[in-house]
């Protein structure tokens, strides 16, 4: 059976509305987006920003739970503890195994101890995660930016901790890095992405794609591609770019409202 083509136009007039009624403050609270928000230290947000996008995939109780306890390791203050990470607390960490074994999911201890390191190593050389995720002049999303952000977070002290980083190159929609890039780049004055990333335009950012910004996407004709990656992101960056290309991922609120709350109305006019 032919599938029914939509009003692209109703579909984006719908979607600015559940943009407009998702994009507030009410939401952060069950959100992990709660966890950067306790903070108002640049660094503190994007580390525990960072942290908290890397375990986002579940519930998002037990997202926040596990965040949680990342913060308590850290003394809540995740850059004076980076700053000062030594081989002690490695060791610390190595001995809580049974407390540490799996911090979320398959996120374990050890691949805690992975990322403190590597940050560690960062933040010796730069001020910010920002330098690491730069889009350069030739560029029109951040499908090379992400990739070498991966390389150079890898370069050192991987282990298997790398399968918590996704590559583009690998066709993955990046959905947890994307979503991370949408906190921090992302500027409006509804009080919830952070925008603190001031050389980075939001223009090139992309939805982060999951199965509810995918399934949503579909179900209004924006999205044809049956596999929720890489090249999915940027069909849906065409299409979505046409009536927002200055401000694409503010969508994402309408999008993940949508298909968490089963929001799907019948505004929509078929032609």
């Amino acid at each position: 059976m032919k599938k029914e083509k939509v009003n692209l136009d109703e579909v984006f007039l719908l979607l600015n509305e559940k943009a407009e009624r998702y994009n507030h403050p009410n939401f952060i609270e069950l959100d992990p987006i709660s966890i950067p928000h306790r903070f108002t230290l640049k660094q503190d947000i994007e580390i525990s920003g960072f942290l908290t996008a890397t375990i986002s995939w579940g519930n998002r109780k037990s997202i926040l739970n596990s965040a949680q306890k990342m913060l308590d390791f850290m003394d809540h203050s995740p850059f004076d503890f980076i700053k000062n990470f030594t081989e002690k607390d490695l060791r610390f960490l190595q001995a809580q195994s049974n407390n540490f074994k799996s911090i979320h999911r398959t996120f374990s201890g050890k691949d805690f101890a992975y990322f403190l390191i590597n940050l560690k190593r960062i933040y010796k050389n730069f001020d910010s995660l920002e330098d690491l995720f730069l889009v350069q002049k030739d560029e029109s999303n951040f499908y090379h930016s992400l990739q070498r952000f991966r390389t150079y977070f890898l370069t050192e002290n991987a282990g298997k901790s790398s399968k918590h980083v996704s590559s583009t190159y690998k066709n993955s929609a990046a959905k947890r890095l994307m979503m991370y890039l949408r906190w921090m780049v992302r500027q409006d004055k509804k009080g919830v992405d952070f925008g603190i990333w001031k050389n980075i335009d939001q223009k090139y950012l992309s939805i982060p794609l999951d199965v509810h910004t995918a399934n949503i996407s579909r179900e209004l004709g924006l999205l044809n591609r049956t596999q929720n990656d890489w090249k999915a992101v940027e069909e849906l960056d065409l299409m979505i770019r046409k009536y927002q290309p200055e401000d694409p991922a503010v969508l994402d609120f309408a999008l993940f409202g949508m298909g968490v709350n089963k929001d799907l109305t019948d505004k929509l006019l078929k032609i």
